[in-house]
């Protein structure tokens, strides 16, 4: 049944519709697709500690070039010092602590010594082409990485073939300044191969070159970049994972009901079973509910039509026939007489025809009406007394007609939330079914009062009562009881109907029952939530 009362929550339901930002960029998505790419983004910001590492492996040069220019700064004080057949013993042990190089170079450009000449090696520069292939791919990978986070481009180091002070740019910008340099260069298997130069005076000015494979700042990177990977491995499948468990528990149930909504869409089953999903207590389950009670509600409504539609062609039938059976005779009677008693036959269906029309029609458009109307305070007791006033008005002249006695409330103590004309056409219908039922000067008692929340509207009569398998029938549209000796075809049957659904559409109820008084009769109760705020006092 459609309610009139619009809600707060259905008024911020709409404010929210209004203000939803429309999906752009990802509109085409599935919530699948959506929940696995905020969780790879999510990794791809993790993934951003290889920036980091890039970083890590410049301050490790930096550091290392440092130390370098530290410890020839050492060795030229300690070169001083030394008798000249003390410096190459000097030197080696220098080497060899430090696993470097070093070449002495005249300001003319000559070699004048090398470490390597007077002892073994103390680093190997290996050939890429003799390595295992694990190797080969650990430099892909290097090469990739550095690529993906910008890092600078190194030179690529060869052995000079004559080793001349020209051959190290560094060694020419150290001897024409006199200030110490340093370069970053890559050998062939792409490990840093890192140089300083320091001028010291001996003898005569010579640049001191120190070269250093320094294979341990790549092994440090390389292993950092590997638990790295490992960890972002890990999360990647974690994440996989979790996406995969979320988008099952929540793109499974939605799939579920939308293949249920189609199925009601399409109508082509009689009674299309929505899940409700009780065990779920999240949002996906509130709108399975909501889902299956919105089905559910247009599936009575549809009932409803169904039946109002039949019940209309039933109670239009017989006074169509009758029309026609009047006009079919007009044609065959002679009598002035008979002709007259068709034309008020025909006249009376007429009549009763646009009684069953108007009522239709009011009773097919209330609850879209009520649906959409604005309800203003209304004071029912007020209304109730204006209402007999007119009443009074219309029947001064007929004494037949039942007495109609109302115990008027306190001013203000009625106050209602709705539609004025609507309460008072169900009002009205309702004190029209208790005279059509009190004998002739009966008394109709009419009472309106606060109790709690609710407003109280209740009509007694005199007439027959109602039995209590008919109390819920009488509601019903079209509902044929009437009491004995009214003409037929006086109602249509349809004003405690309409009654019911003016007021149930205000959030209330309508009921019938026996009289509190134990008089023969029957009472109509109409209950409606009261106004909030209003004193129910008065």
């Amino acid at each position: 049944m459609a309610r009139g009362i619009v809600s707060p929550m259905m008024a911020d339901a709409s404010i929210a519709e209004q203000e939803e930002a429309p999906l752009v960029w990802s509109a085409r998505w599935s919530l699948t697709t959506r929940i696995l790419a905020v969780n790879i983004l999510a990794i791809a910001l993790l993934a951003g500690g290889f920036f980091y590492l890039d970083t890590y492996r410049t301050r490790l040069v930096d550091t290392r070039i440092s130390e370098m220019q530290d410890q020839l700064g050492l060795l030229d004080s300690a070169l001083e010092a030394a008798r000249p057949d003390q410096r190459a013993r000097l030197i080696g042990e220098f080497t060899r602590a430090t696993e470097s190089r070093l070449r002495f170079y005249a300001a003319d450009g000559r070699k004048l010594s090398d470490s390597f000449d007077h002892g073994p090696p103390t680093y190997t520069l290996r050939d890429p082409d003799l390595q295992a292939w694990q190797r080969d791919a650990a430099r892909a990978m290097d090469r990739g990485i550095d690529w993906i986070v910008g890092a600078p481009s190194y030179p690529e180091f060869t052995e000079p073939a004559q080793d001349t002070l020209a051959a190290w740019p560094e060694a020419e910008a150290t001897l024409r300044s006199g200030e110490a340099q340093a370069r970053f260069r890559y050998a062939p298997e792409r490990t840093p191969l890192l140089s300083a130069t320091r001028v010291v005076d001996l003898e005569t000015p010579e640049v001191m070159l120190m070269t250093l494979n320094a294979r341990d700042i790549t092994r440090t990177v390389r292993a950092e970049r590997f638990r790295l990977a490992i960890v972002i491995a890990m999360v990647v499948i974690a994440s996989v994972l979790l996406s995969l468990f979320l988008a099952r528990t929540i793109v499974r149930p939605l799939r579920r009901l939308a293949r249920a909504a189609v199925r009601v869409r399409l109508g082509r089953a009689r009674e299309v079973v929505v899940p409700r999903l009780p065990s779920r207590r999240d949002e996906i389950g509130t709108l399975a509910r909501a889902l299956s009670d919105m089905t559910q509600a247009l599936r009575e409504r549809i009932d409803a039509g169904e039946h109002f539609a039949a019940d209309v062609t039933h109670e239009l039938k017989n006074p169509i026939a009758s029309v026609r059976s009047a006009i079919e005779g007009l044609g065959r009677v002679t009598s002035d007489a008979q002709r007259t008693q068709l034309l008020a036959i025909a006249d009376e269906d007429v009549r009763r025809l646009d009684r069953l029309v108007t009522d239709i029609s009011d009773a097919s458009r209330i609850d879209a009406q009520l649906s959409r109307a604005s309800f203003e305070p209304v004071d029912v007791g007020l209304m109730i007394e204006s209402m007999l006033a007119a009443r009074c008005a219309r029947n001064s002249q007929n004494e037949d007609r039942p007495r109609i006695a109302f115990a008027r409330p306190r001013k203000g103590t009625t106050a209602v939330m709705g539609d004025g004309h609507r309460i008072e056409r169900a009002i009205d219908n309702v004190i029209d079914n208790a005279i059509s039922f009190s004998p002739a000067g009966g008394l109709v008692c009419i009472a309106a009062t606060r109790l709690g929340d609710e407003v109280h509207v209740r009509v007694d009569d005199d007439g027959p009562g109602i039995e209590p398998s008919q109390r819920e029938a009488i509601f019903r549209r079209f509902h044929s009881e009437r009491p004995s000796g009214e003409a037929f075809g006086k109602h249509s049957g349809l004003g405690l109907a309409i009654a019911r659904t003016i007021i149930e559409g205000h959030g209330g109820t309508i009921s019938a029952r026996d009289r509190d008084d134990g008089r023969p009769g029957a009472s109509l109760l109409i209950t409606l939530p009261a106004r909030e705020g209003s004193d129910p006092t008065g």
